[in-house]
C-alpha cells in the first residue's frame, strides 16, 4: 500500500504544495515526476562523481542504485553531482592547493543546493580524501535525515606474481630515482599499468579508506557499507538500502545531530587509532 506523506513540515512544502507553488510543479513535470511523485518527499541524492580518478568513476552506479531505494520506500529522489579534488591526482605540484579548500566546497554546495531546493532529505555518495569529510559535514550542517555511501576501495592488482597497489608504484618511483638495479624505468612502466585494475579509492589505510570507517563509527553509513570494494556489484545492494535507511529517518525524523553525538566521535577517534588511519581524520 502506497504511504501517504503529510509534507506541512517537510521542506520540499515550500516548493510542492498550494496554487502558488503550480509554477515550480510545472518544472518537475517537464522532468517526467507524476503528482504523486510531487506528494512524496524529495530525496537529494548527492554524487562526488567524476573522471579526475578511479577514486569517483564508481559513484554515479552507486548514486543511481540510492535512487532505486528511495523509490522503493516511497520517496522521490532527486540526484545532483558537486566537486571533488582528488589528492592521487593533485598532489606532488601546485595542484595540491586546490585539495583542502575543496573539503570545505564540497559541503558549502552540497548545503546549497539542499537548502536552494527545499530538499526533506541527503543520500551522500563519496569516494575521496575530501570529499568524505565534505560530505559528511554537509549533513551535520543541514540537519536533515541523512545517510552516508562510501563508494568503496579499488582492488589490487597482479604484477610478478603478487598483489600490488599504488603504494608499490610510489616506491618504486624512489627505487628507480636512486638508481636500483631492480626497478628499471621500463619495469617502472609495467608495474604503473597493472597497480590500479579498475574503479576504487586508494588501497590502503589512508585518508578516503579511514573517513570511510568514520562515517560507521559515527553512525552516519549503514553498518558494513563501506567494506566492500568498489567494483563489488552487491555494493549496490547497500546503496539501495541507504535509499530505503533515508526514507525511514525521515519517516522518524531522526537528524544527523540525533546520531553523531560526543560518544560518537569518541568512537571514531578509537576507530581511527586502532585501524593505523589517515592522520588527515584527526
Amino acid at each position: 500500500m502506497t504511504k501517504t506523506w503529510d509534507k506541512s513540515r517537510l521542506p520540499s512544502r515550500h516548493v510542492t504544495e498550494g496554487p502558488e507553488r503550480a509554477p515550480h510543479r510545472s518544472y518537475y513535470y517537464a522532468m517526467g515526476l507524476s503528482t504523486a511523485d510531487i506528494k512524496k518527499p524529495f530525496v537529494g541524492v548527492a554524487s562526488c562523481w567524476n573522471e579526475a580518478a578511479p577514486c569517483n568513476t564508481a559513484l554515479m552506479r552507486q548514486a543511481h542504485a540510492v535512487s532505486d531505494g528511495v523509490k522503493a520506500a516511497n520517496g522521490t529522489p532527486r540526484e545532483f553531482c558537486t566537486i571533488t579534488v582528488t589528492d592521487g591526482i593533485a598532489m606532488g605540484h601546485e595542484g595540491m592547493r586546490s585539495s583542502l579548500v575543496s573539503r570545505d566546497w564540497i559541503a558549502d554546495t552540497v548545503e546549497l543546493t539542499m537548502r536552494g531546493h527545499s530538499y526533506d532529505a541527503l543520500v551522500g555518495v563519496a569516494g575521496c580524501d575530501k570529499s568524505l569529510p565534505g560530505m559528511m559535514m554537509a549533513m551535520l550542517r543541514l540537519n536533515v535525515p541523512s545517510v552516508f555511501l562510501y563508494g568503496g576501495s579499488i582492488l589490487p592488482g597482479r604484477f610478478e606474481g603478487r598483489d600490488v597497489t599504488v603504494m608499490d608504484v610510489f616506491e618504486a618511483v624512489g627505487a628507480n630515482a636512486a638508481g636500483s638495479n631492480d626497478m628499471s624505468e621500463a619495469k617502472l612502466h609495467a608495474l604503473e599499468k597493472l597497480a590500479c585494475p579498475g574503479d576504487g579509492a586508494c588501497g590502503g589505510q589512508f585518508t578516503a579508506n579511514t573517513m570511510a570507517c568514520v562515517s560507521e563509527a559515527i553512525g552516519l553509513a549503514l553498518p558494513l557499507s563501506s567494506a566492500l570494494p568498489a567494483p563489488y556489484s552487491n555494493r549496490d545492494e547497500y546503496a539501495v538500502a541507504s535509499g530505503e535507511a533515508v526514507m525511514h529517518l525521515i519517516e522518524n525524523n531522526i537528524r544527523p545531530r540525533d546520531i553523531c553525538t560526543r560518544e560518537a566521535f569518541e568512537n571514531a577517534a578509537i576507530v581511527v587509532a586502532a585501524t593505523g588511519g589517515s592522520t588527515n581524520a584527526g
